[in-house]
């Protein structure tokens, strides 16, 4: 079972998303919160695999309570869901360790896809709306030299899996492109993750696009 954490500071938006949820049988609504404080503390309490965070409430905003989540409970994927869709919020989102990213008109299908996703720990953003994210938000600068080292540590084939990561890829789709298992891909991202030091794939998309792999022919 996927367990989720639903945090929203409207009782009536927690109830409705509970609602979609408990029709999918493979997920299971172990805790919910009402301020960013309050998730964090729940994620450690209750093992949680995939939190669904509202960004604006008050007592504390969903975008802090995902890097202390993702600091103090990594095996939590986060989720921002929320119905503000400006692009500085899920910049910030990303940068704060957020696996995806929602707006909380997304339909129920499309919802519970995602929390399958995320508890993967794979990213929810569509491929085409985190190419623009880095591009437009994330581009080189003060950090690139220091991406450039970390890429520098991987073998030709995770600097491949990291370039494709950096277009918003998904596994099956890197696995096509290198013409590699999808367990291996997985282990290739695995490995990568850990040598950038980055919680998810999408932080790791941040570091290839810095690093200017995305420029570069495959290896």
């Amino acid at each position: 079972m996927i367990r989720v954490l639903i945090a929203d500071d409207e009782a009536l938006m927690r109830a409705g998303i509970g609602l979609i949820l408990a029709n999918a049988p493979d997920v299971e609504v172990v805790a919910e919160a009402g301020d960013g404080p309050a998730a964090v503390r729940a994620c450690r309490e209750h093992e949680v695999d995939v939190a669904l965070l509202d960004i604006r409430m008050p007592g504390g905003d969903g975008l802090a309570a995902t890097g202390e989540i993702s600091r103090l409970s990594p095996r939590t994927n986060v989720v921002v869901l929320t119905t503000f869709g400006e692009d500085r919020y899920v910049a910030e989102a990303m940068r704060a360790g957020a696996t995806g990213f929602l707006l909380k008109d997304t339909g129920p299908a499309d919802l519970v896809h995602a929390v399958r996703t995320a508890a993967r720990g794979e990213s929810v953003l569509a491929p085409q709306i985190t190419r623009r994210l880095v591009e437009r938000h994330l581009v080189p600068g003060d950090g690139a030299e220091d991406a450039r080292r970390r890429v520098r540590e991987l073998s030709p084939t995770e600097r491949d899996v990291l370039r494709l990561v950096g277009t918003g890829a998904s596994n099956a789709e890197i696995a096509a492109e290198l013409f590699l298992g999808a367990g291996t891909v997985k282990a290739h991202l695995s490995r990568v993750l850990t040598r950038l030091g980055c919680a998810n794939r999408v932080q790791a998309a941040i570091v290839a696009h810095e690093a200017g792999l995305l420029a570069e022919p495959p290896g």
